[in-house]
């Protein structure tokens, strides 16, 4: 039995854990699809990019449910941006290598950046 309590500001239901653990596994593979996809054949980038899309989706609607504040959060503003960045690359697949390599990088700016700045809230109170 967990000790762990979560969050006072923070909403859960049952297997939300496992749940968001199955959608950021998926959404890693459609990320190996569409660099593999960079450097190979091109094979798999759409499904690839759809599986980032749709997994992203979910992962984000699950985020805000449970937490409704990361919506104003510097981490929740950036997360519309990323999906609109995938969604383009299945719009136009000619950009998929220079939305791939930016999306990779700013991802992991944000994502590793210190908590004072990834919870940032906007707007500044």
């Amino acid at each position: 039995m967990s000790t762990q309590r979560p969050s006072a500001h923070r909403r859960d239901f049952p297997g939300r854990r496992w749940i968001s653990v199955t959608l950021r596994s998926l959404h890693l593979v459609g990320v190996v699809l569409v660099g593999a996809a960079l450097f190979g054949s091109g094979a798999y980038r759409s499904p690839g990019a759809a599986l980032m899309l749709l997994t992203g989706i979910g992962m984000y609607g699950i985020e805000l449910w449970s937490n409704p504040k990361h919506l104003r959060e510097v981490a929740g503003l950036f997360i519309p941006l990323k999906l609109v960045g995938v969604a383009a690359m299945l719009i136009a697949p000619e950009r998929t290598a220079l939305l791939f390599w930016l999306l990779l990088v700013a991802s992991s700016i944000v994502s590793h950046a210190p908590a004072s700045f990834r919870h940032r809230q906007f707007p500044r109170r």
